[in-house]
């Protein structure tokens, strides 16, 4: 199983960027870890008939009442648990793992940072960031590869515009070359 992880995209409207609506038709389901900003956004994605998602904060009160807070999958015998506010730190994911394993999940998917983030130990912890609204990153979605009771996660890099600071970062780069 294939499946598309994506957070934040924080679209006004209803229409998802072509280069992540065709890559959404890649995937046998998608994951989104909340902050679809508005309706329109959420059945736009909805409409793909491969969504499994929570709300996240910046969500209206008709898809905070509509979606759950959490959400609990059994992926081919890989238990996935769905958050989007999980982080009180990027720098120290120790309350990431505790929440996995409160929730009793091998996988952690949660958002809210608008950055990429992997971690494996006991459990992994992953934020996909964001593919339109990145932080400190360029644009980008995870995929996770389920096969036979294991799980394998990567970052995908979306075409769009990257976070100030990365483009700012890459103009200092260029300059010193």
């Amino acid at each position: 199983m294939k499946v598309l992880v994506i957070s934040d995209t924080h679209l006004k409207g209803g229409e998802i960027p072509p280069g992540l609506k065709d890559l959404i038709d890649k995937y046998d389901m998608v994951i989104h870890a909340g902050d679809f900003t508005t309706p329109e956004c959420y059945r736009a994605f909805n409409d793909t008939g491969k969504l499994k998602s929570v709300h996240g904060n910046s969500d209206t009160d008709e898809l905070k009442d509509l979606l759950p807070e959490t959400l609990h999958l059994d992926l081919d015998g890989i238990s996935v648990g769905v958050v989007h506010e999980a982080a009180l730190s990027i720098n120290d994911t120790t309350a990431l793992r505790y929440k996995a394993l409160e929730m009793g999940v091998n996988v952690l998917i949660f958002g809210h940072i608008h950055r990429p983030l992997i971690e494996k130990t006991d459990v992994m912890v992953l934020c996909p960031g964001s593919p339109t609204s990145p932080r400190m990153s360029d644009p980008m979605a995870a995929e996770l590869n389920i096969e036979k009771g294991e799980v394998k996660a990567r970052f995908i890099e979306i075409k769009g515009k990257s976070c100030g600071f990365v483009g700012f970062t890459r103009e200092l780069e260029n300059a010193d070359n």
